[in-house]
């Protein structure tokens, strides 16, 4: 009835009832103006796709009644007057919540072309954002947090974008270096395992002891068993003989080159990057030709983090990986907003084309490269 007199706002439905149907881990529905009127679009999240069906009216509330009928545990309403929390047991038996609506009574359908969909929504509790204190325990994201949210849902979409090409059969194994507070990590980790119901094995590494400390005592109030925070040196570390998914966000300087050397020689399928730091290039780079740039300090050491990362991803696209350099936030944020994304290709061989373009253009900057070093045995 909601949806035919056009007052449902919106709808998660999650967690599956059984495995084995048809019907995706999650979907999401969301009100949406198209030529010929007021439809639903129900948005279908599969692992490694999204599908989306728009229906009107009677159609969309029959489609609706069938997937809360028989598919899902766990169903979020938003109506203008309340937010309707439904708890289904094994054997279909509902349990219903109300609360104060979390959605403006003046919220209504959104153009289809302008609508922003977010992998985690604002109005649904997510137990981790909770803990670290970006959403309050109804769901709303803390003003001050906004900026934060924004950018854990723009990683998440990135993620989104390549799970493809991480095994579909198998325990994932995804190691987080110099994961920090780990706002991201939790977002991976719950996106992957909760979201997504995909097996994975998380680690993050990091040199400071009291934040590994405070991540592991989150991840277990959370029982989040299958993530694991250690105290550690990226260069060091030997914790696993091989990686699926590699992360670095933040590692200062040639402490990103060691991260992606790992990456590369555990064979990750995929490899996320946000370096910061970058100072090797900077005390190395000459060129006469470039001495307009050169000569004045704050280009130079932008064009030298520029060149860094031009470097790195050159050099992967050498081993056969595909290199996306992505801005990971609104520059007006941090000026570290860049974000390197590497998805290894089926050709393993080395390309000599990139690796000849390489040496062209470290011979003209006058470079010795950290990464060309630690992958040296790649190269030979």
């Amino acid at each position: 009835m909601w949806m035919e007199n056009g007052l449902l706002l919106g709808a998660t439905l999650s967690q599956l009832r059984r495995k084995d149907g048809e019907a995706p881990p999650k979907t999401i529905v969301r009100p949406v103006h198209l030529k010929d009127g007021l439809h639903y679009q129900f948005e279908a999240h599969y692992p490694g796709k999204v599908l989306h069906r728009n229906l009107q009216g009677h159609a969309a509330s029959k489609h609706l009644e069938e997937l809360l009928d028989g598919e899902y545990r766990q169903a979020l309403l938003k109506t203008p007057e309340a937010d309707v929390q439904l708890l289904f047991s094994k054997k279909g038996k509902a349990a219903m919540r109300k609360t104060a609506a979390t959605a403006k009574k003046t919220a209504g359908p959104q153009s289809h072309n302008r609508q922003k969909r977010r992998v985690l929504e604002e109005g649904t509790p997510v137990p981790f954002l909770v803990e670290l204190g970006i959403m309050t325990r109804d769901g709303r994201v803390h003003a001050k947090k906004t900026d934060k949210f924004r950018q854990i849902n723009r990683f998440l979409e990135m993620v989104q974008d390549v799970l493809e090409h991480l095994p579909q059969d198998r325990e994932i194994t995804i190691v987080d270096f110099g994961c920090g507070k780990s706002y991201l990590t939790f977002a991976l980790y719950y996106y992957l395992m909760v979201q997504e119901e995909r097996s994975i094995n998380v680690v993050g590494l990091d040199l400071k002891a009291d934040v590994i400390d405070f991540c592991s005592g989150l991840a277990r109030r959370l029982g989040y068993d299958k993530l694991t925070f250690l105290v550690g040196d990226i260069a060091d570390y030997e914790g696993v003989q091989s990686a699926d998914m590699v992360v670095t966000l933040h590692a200062c300087d040639t402490a990103t080159d060691a991260a992606l050397a790992k990456a590369v020689d555990w064979g990750a399928s995929v490899i996320l990057s946000v370096p910061c730091c970058q100072h090797e290039l900077f005390r190395q780079v000459n060129s006469e030709v470039l001495a307009p740039i050169l000569s004045q300090g704050l280009l130079k050491e932008r064009f030298a983090a520029l060149a860094t990362d031009a470097v790195r991803g050159q050099l992967l696209e050498a081993l056969g990986y595909k290199v996306q350099m992505l801005e990971f936030v609104d520059p007006e944020h941090t000026p570290k907003n860049l974000l390197i994304r590497a998805v290894a290709g089926r050709n393993k061989e080395l390309s000599q084309q990139k690796w000849e373009q390489y040496q062209s253009f470290k011979t003209f900057l006058n470079i010795s490269p950290e990464l060309e070093r630690a992958l040296g045995h790649r190269f030979a």
